[in-house]
């Protein structure tokens, strides 16, 4: 097998842009892949949570990454999501996105049905030993059974495809312990956080990047975040990893995921369509306020214009007592189902 590139840097979860008729929306998804590698992304991540893979079928499924590798003609790598229901058609995913030029792959673990740490060392040997491709684990604990620490050890030091791993538990300290059990024998492995609000802590921890949803609406902020931090400079990395913070958690908590985020790209001027889980009248209500805040947000750092009437003094302000009432509610509601506190 011959060696590549260690991924490492800032991919991109690429969202899928809608037509009026709910069909992928393919010259606005060109547009907005030019625009990600122009603003300094240094991957695409299609096919993820942020993605909505299990809303799109197999088929277009691999129709996104077709049209994303076209797109790119190799100006960045590509780590294609290619989980699908079961471990046959999952391999069948890799060996399409290996005859595209793909750099790798992300598959996260079974889903629907929990399975025990043995049976998630099983899939994922299945696959390693099969897989022509490099393949990325992908931890999400919340929707997914998750990849013990051990079970990533004996997977990285058994199966050579399996090169990195996306973590979007948001538990530093368990990435910290992903970290050292393998690094020492595997070195080039990659280690990527999939939750924006630990980009920089995990830099600091030894992470070679992350796979975070918040650069695909402001991918300047990300980039220079990852810089900055590599480059040691830490006060001015710290103060973007605060901005991004209260930007990510707008966006994540005060709709449904990842409706605020496609809400901002919007923002950033691209058409992104309805997307296919329908919401009530009162939601959409709900994300038109929140893209009014989230354009106050993203004015601050000069991305937009405010918004017709202007913004108050101070974002939080745009949002009434019940707003954040709600979002303090959401947010703790989070917290407790990943058992942070």
């Amino acid at each position: 097998m011959q060696p590549q590139s260690k991924l490492s840097g800032i991919f991109t979860p690429n969202l899928v842009p809608y037509d009026s008729k709910g069909e992928i929306n393919e010259p606005e998804l060109r547009r907005y892949i030019d625009w990600l590698i122009e603003k300094g992304v240094h991957g695409l991540y299609p096919n993820g949570s942020t993605g909505e893979f299990t809303r799109f079928t197999p088929e277009e499924r691999r129709r996104i990454v077709a049209i994303i590798a076209d797109q790119t003609k190799g100006r960045v790598p590509i780590l294609a999501g290619a989980a699908e229901a079961n471990v046959r058609e999952t391999i069948k995913a890799c060996e399409y996105y290996h005859g595209l030029g793909i750099r790798a792959v992300a598959i996260v673990a079974p889903f629907y049905y929990k399975l025990s740490p043995a049976s998630v060392y099983a899939y994922f040997k299945e696959i390693g030993d099969n897989t022509p491709i490099d393949v990325t684990l992908y931890n999400i604990p919340m929707f997914a059974s998750p990849i013990d620490v051990p079970t990533i050890q004996r997977l990285s030091e058994e199966c050579e495809r399996i090169v990195a791993i996306k973590d979007s538990s948001g538990d530093i300290p368990n990435m910290i312990r992903m970290i050292q059990a393998v690094r020492p024998n595997r070195p080039e492995f990659s280690f990527l956080t999939g939750w924006d609000a630990a980009l920089m802590p995990l830099l600091l921890s030894g992470a070679d990047g992350g796979t975070n949803a918040s650069s695909g609406v402001v991918p300047e902020l990300t980039r220079k975040l990852y810089d900055m931090t590599l480059s040691g400079q830490l006060d001015e990395a710290r103060r973007i990893q605060y901005d991004l913070l209260t930007l990510f958690d707008t966006m994540i908590y005060s709709a449904e995921f990842p409706e605020g985020f496609r809400a901002a790209v919007e923002l950033r001027g691209f058409s992104m369509g309805e997307g296919r889980q329908p919401i009530t009248p009162e939601q959409q209500t709900d994300i038109s306020t929140l893209s009014r805040t989230l354009q106050c947000m993203l004015s601050e750092h000069g991305f937009t214009n405010e918004p017709i009437g202007g913004c108050t003094t101070g974002i939080t302000e745009d949002l009434s007592n019940s707003d954040v009432s709600q979002i303090v509610q959401r947010v703790v509601a989070e917290l407790n189902r990943r058992k942070l506190i």
